[in-house]
C-alpha cells in the first residue's frame, strides 16, 4: 500500500509539475486558465485532487474529504459570484450533506452499503438543517411565515415514521 501511495504521489507532483512548465512556455494557456480557475473553484479543483488520488491509491474514502472540500469550493464560488456572503449563516449546513455524497461516492468504489446508507442520511439531515435555517434567515419564503413551523412539524413526522418502521422492522 505504501509503494502505491508513492507512486500515485509521484505520477501526481509530475503532472503537476508538467502544468507549470506548460503555463510558463505556452502564454495563452495561463491567460485561458485564468479565466475558468478563479480563487473559489481552485478549491474545487483541489477536492478533485483528492479524489484523484484516492482513485491512484485504492482508498475509495478519500471520496469523503474530496467532497467536503470540493462542496466548500461550490458555496465559495456561490458566494463570490452572488456577493452574498452572509449566506454562510445558512450554507454552513450544508456541509453534513458533502460528507453524504463523500459516502456515496466511496459506497460506489467499493465500500459497504451500510456506508451508502449513512450517506444518504445525512444529506437528508443536511437538506432539513438548510431548510430549517435558510428560512430562519429569511431566504425560504414558500410558506410565508410558517414555513420554519411546517417544516419542523413534518422532520418530527419523518422521525416518528422512521422509529416505528425501524421498531417494526427488528
Amino acid at each position: 500500500m505504501k509503494n502505491r501511495s508513492q507512486l500515485a504521489l509521484g505520477v501526481v507532483l509530475i503532472l503537476l509539475g508538467a502544468w507549470f512548465i506548460a503555463q510558463r512556455q505556452v502564454p495563452a494557456l495561463e491567460t485561458w486558465v485564468a479565466q475558468y480557475m478563479s480563487w473559489p473553484l481552485n478549491v474545487v479543483a483541489v477536492g478533485a485532487i483528492i479524489l484523484l488520488i484516492g482513485l491512484l491509491v485504492g482508498a475509495p474514502g478519500m471520496a469523503i474529504p474530496a467532497a467536503i472540500v470540493a462542496g466548500i469550493g461550490g458555496i465559495l464560488y456561490y458566494q463570490n459570484q452572488t456577493n452574498d456572503y452572509a449566506s454562510w449563516s445558512y450554507m454552513w449546513t450544508l456541509i453534513p450533506g458533502f460528507v453524504g455524497i463523500g459516502q456515496l461516492a466511496a459506497a460506489a468504489l467499493g465500500r459497504s452499503l451500510r456506508e451508502a446508507r449513512s450517506g444518504m442520511s445525512l444529506i437528508l439531515t443536511s437538506a432539513v438543517l438548510f431548510i430549517i435555517f435558510a428560512a430562519i434567515f429569511g431566504r425560504l419564503a414558500l410558506l410565508g411565515p410558517y414555513f420554519p413551523a411546517v417544516v419542523l412539524i413534518l422532520v418530527g413526522v419523518w422521525l416518528l415514521v422512521r422509529g416505528f418502521w425501524r421498531r417494526n422492522r427488528e
